[in-house]
């Protein structure tokens, strides 16, 4: 099993070359090189420009690197995206995705590479499963303050106006097979409150979470990474299930519990995980 690690997705203004230059530095495991929401209008052609040139510089090392464009529907979309597309990042981030016919417009500029949709309207919540298997797309984004102020909906702690729709998000990219990472933390100071929205949107089962502050980079990291009883376990797990096939056997208890298919399949998942954060350093 190869897993791509995306505990920490960092958005980065591509309008600030000093951002850029540190974003080199940070053990973030993807990068969102930002023309959208974080840059001004009249900065958008030289941000467009910047992201290209450090999507392109093999500076970042490992890190999975991505350029969020403008939508469509604005001045500068149409050309963000071919521009996106000939530096060919590891993926574009499309925001306010709608449905498969917006996706469909994007990737007859796009081409064949890889597309994060963003979840962050009523509409991409309604067409999630559409969106989720459309063929370009490999991870979901969820843009968590787009949906509070489309939804009404109070930001709060804890999260209960909008769990059931970053439910709804988790099924359709689970049943299509696809990733998906959870939304923004606002309070950059706040680290005590970060953690514990990183805690639930692992326990809810995001592969990682969307940031941005290079202060934030660690916690997600942290939180989404297995500890080390977490790999112990799942270790006994995946041995226990070797044994018992070797004897013919179709009941494995470990620890005195009984430990069925699935317990395996989520011990080699850890398992995968811990070697992908290895390899990536």
């Amino acid at each position: 099993m190869t897993l791509s690690v995306l505990r920490s997705v960092l958005y980065m203004p591509s309008s600030n070359e000093r951002a850029l230059e540190k974003a080199k530095t940070l053990p973030a495991d993807a990068i969102i090189f930002d023309l959208e929401d974080a840059v001004a209008p009249d900065a958008k052609e030289a941000a467009r420009a910047a992201a290209v040139a450090a999507a392109t510089s093999g500076e970042y090392g490992g890190k999975v690197l991505t350029i969020r464009c403008n939508g469509l529907d604005t001045p500068w979309g149409a050309d963000d995206l071919a521009a996106a597309a000939a530096a060919r990042p590891d993926a574009v981030v499309v925001p306010k995705v709608s449905g498969a016919a917006h996706l469909a417009q994007v990737a007859a500029i796009t081409g064949d590479v890889p597309i994060w949709a963003m979840v962050e309207t009523p509409a991409a919540l309604f067409a999630v499963r559409e969106i989720a298997a459309f063929p370009q797309v490999s991870v979901l984004v969820m843009g968590t303050n787009d949906l509070v102020k489309e939804l009404r909906a109070a930001l709060v702690p804890g999260r209960a106006p909008l769990l059931p729709h970053l439910a709804t998000a988790l099924l359709g990219a689970r049943e299509a097979g696809k990733a998906i990472v959870d939304g923004v933390y606002n309070d950059v100071k706040d680290l005590d409150g970060f953690r514990a929205e990183c805690v639930q949107g692992k326990e809810l089962g995001f592969d990682g979470k969307t940031l941005i502050h290079p202060g934030q980079v660690d916690v997600a990291n942290d939180v989404w990474a297995p500890s080390e009883d977490e790999i112990a376990q799942a270790k006994k797990v995946v041995e226990a299930f070797a044994e018992a096939e070797a004897d013919g056997r179709g009941v494995v208890v470990v620890d005195g519990r009984m430990v069925e298919n699935l317990h395996r399949d989520i011990a080699e998942r850890v398992l995968a995980t811990a070697e992908a954060i290895s390899a990536r350093g």
